[in-house]
C-alpha cells in the first residue's frame, strides 16, 4: 500500500490533535487536584497566566510583533469569545471539585448538540428533524450519567453542562472568526482575553498561593497553550470534520487518570450515557458531512 503525501499529512493531524487532547486530559486531572485549595475561578485566573506566558514566549521566537497580532475586523467578538471561555471552564473545574472526571467529561461532550441548536439562532443555519433528535438523545444520555435522584443530583452536577453550553457559544463565535482572521491573531485574543475576563472577578474568592501553587499554574498553562497550538497544526493537516471524533479520546484518558489518581471507578451508568452522547454526537457530525456534500 502505497502512502501518499494526503495520509501522511492526515495521520498528522490525528497524531497533533490527540496529543493535544492529552494535554487537556493532564490539565484537568492537574487542576482537579487543587480545587480543594483554590475557587475553580482562582485555578482559570493562574490557568491563563500560564498561557499568555508561553503564548509571548511563542510569538517571540516566531517572529511576531505585536502590531500585526492585534489586527482584527471583528473586535467585539474577540473580546466576547474569551469570556464564553472563561466562563466555560470555571464551570467545569466547580463541576471537578465534587465529580468524579470522567463523569464530568462525559457530561461536556453535549458541547456539540449544544452547538447545533445555537447554530440555528447565531449561524441562520437550517436544522433537519434528525439533527433535532439528535440533540434529545445526547440529553438523554445525560440523563443517564446524573441519574435525577442519585448521587450525582444535585446542583454541581449541572455545572459541567453549563460549561458545555458556554464552550458550545465559545466555538459558534470561533466559526464566526475563522473566516476572516489570522488563526494566530485570534489565538493572541484567546489568551489575553482570557487573563482579562478572569481578573475582574478572581478578587471575590482570591487565596494567597504558595510558590508550589504558582509553578502548578504555570505548568496547567504551559500546557494549555501547547494544546491550542497542537490543535492549530491539527486543523493545517486535517480537516475539522475528520478529527471531530478523536475528541472522544479524552474519556479514555481521564477515566484511567481518574482511577490511578483518585480511585474513581467510572459506573456502567457514566459509561452507556457515555456512549448514547457520543452516538449523538458522531450522528450530527455525519448529518453535517452529509448536507455539505449534497
Amino acid at each position: 500500500m502505497k502512502i501518499t503525501n494526503k495520509t501522511q499529512n492526515i495521520f498528522k493531524g490525528v497524531l497533533f490533535f490527540m496529543i493535544a487532547i492529552l494535554f487537556i486530559s493532564i490539565v484537568d486531572t492537574i487542576c482537579k487536584l487543587y480545587t480543594k485549595d483554590f475557587h475553580a475561578v482562582q485555578i482559570v485566573w493562574g490557568y491563563f497566566i500560564g498561557i499568555n506566558l508561553t503564548l509571548w514566549l511563542f510569538f517571540f521566537f516566531k517572529g511576531e510583533k505585536l502590531s500585526k497580532l492585534k489586527v482584527t475586523n471583528r473586535p467585539i467578538i474577540q473580546i466576547i469569545r474569551p469570556g464564553f471561555l472563561v466562563c466555560s471552564i470555571s464551570s467545569l473545574f466547580v463541576g471537578l471539585t465534587y465529580l468524579p472526571l470522567a463523569e464530568a467529561t462525559a457530561i461536556g461532550f453535549v458541547a456539540p448538540l449544544f452547538i447545533t441548536v445555537l447554530s440555528v439562532p447565531i449561524l441562520k443555519e437550517k436544522v433537519g428533524i434528525h439533527r433535532w433528535c439528535a440533540v434529545i438523545v445526547g440529553l438523554f444520555g445525560v440523563m443517564i450519567i446524573v441519574r435525577p435522584g442519585g448521587n450525582f443530583w444535585h446542583l454541581v452536577s449541572i455545572m459541567p453542562l453549563i460549561g458545555a453550553l458556554f464552550f458550545a457559544l465559545f466555538q459558534i463565535l470561533t466559526r464566526l472568526l475563522s473566516t476572516t482572521e489570522n488563526p494566530l491573531t485570534t489565538l493572541f485574543y484567546t489568551g489575553i482575553g482570557g487573563l482579562f475576563w478572569s481578573s475582574l472577578i478572581v478578587s471575590f474568592v482570591w487565596v494567597d498561593p504558595t510558590p508550589i501553587h504558582l509553578l502548578v499554574f504555570l505548568a496547567t498553562g504551559i500546557l494549555g497553550a501547547l494544546a491550542h497550538l497542537c490543535m492549530i497544526n491539527a486543523f493545517n493537516y486535517a480537516e475539522a470534520s475528520l478529527l471531530a471524533p478523536y475528541n472522544y479520546t479524552k474519556l479514555l484518558w481521564v477515566a484511567i487518570f481518574g482511577y490511578f489518581i483518585f480511585n474513581d471507578i467510572p459506573s456502567i451508568d457514566m459509561w452507556v450515557g457515555s456512549g448514547v452522547i457520543i452516538l449523538a454526537g458522531l450522528y450530527v457530525l455525519y448529518r453535517e458531512k452529509k448536507h455539505i456534500s449534497t
